[in-house]
């Protein structure tokens, strides 16, 4: 099947990383919200997705899409026990930033900004990029996430170790690993699918 791609001239994506809320434009045509079957509305599991471009054109695959959002939701919503939201919020906007994905940095460093009450760190984060300090916990959250984006054999012990001197405990250092790994996935699916948009007035 051939595809059309969607280009966007007026569109001026934003280059630099930010809080803001941004949009998303598909270069694939999305199904629309009528023409979205019943299965499909099933995938998305939230019936609010189907407003979002990114997830109609994800829900082409329906049985991939609601495996990866009960994944998601599990892995940042799921927070009876094991790391704090905040920095698996932190974990997400970290690979986000490392791997340049606009788009999702702004979703996670927003929620990371509400759930932290650190709004000054995660500025420094988007604005300086992984290198930033950001007080040794967060540093080592934040390196952790980035070996595990740049190649994800270069995470190991010396990640583990580094982290439970931080103060993590095991539950929580699957948490940092667990929000790192899905979004150096999800990053790629944001990249190749589209391009980040200002977000209209």
């Amino acid at each position: 099947m051939t595809e059309t791609v969607i280009p966007h001239p007026g569109n001026h994506a934003p280059t630099a990383f930010t809080l803001a809320q941004l949009d998303w434009l598909p270069w694939l045509a999305p199904p629309t919200e009528a023409e979205l079957t019943e299965r499909q509305h099933v995938s998305l599991v939230d019936a609010a997705r189907s407003k979002s471009p990114y997830f109609r054109l994800l829900a082409r695959d329906p049985d991939i899409l609601e495996a990866r959002t009960r994944t998601d939701k599990d892995i940042f919503y799921n927070t009876g026990s094991g790391l704090p939201r905040a920095e698996r919020e932190l974990a997400a906007a970290a690979t986000s930033r490392h791997n340049g994905c606009i788009y999702c940095a702004s979703v996670h460093a927003r929620h990371a900004t509400t759930y932290s009450k650190r709004p000054d760190d995660v500025r420094r984060l988007l604005d300086t990029g992984v290198s930033a300090d950001l007080g040794e916990r967060w540093n080592a959250i934040v390196a952790a996430s980035v070996a595990l984006a740049a190649t994800p054999i270069a995470f190991g012990t010396a990640h583990v170790t580094r982290l439970r001197a931080a103060g993590l405990d095991d539950a929580e250092i699957v948490d940092v690993i667990n929000g790192a790994a899905f979004f150096n996935w999800a990053n790629r699916l944001m990249l190749s699918l589209g391009e980040p948009a200002q977000a209209a007035p």
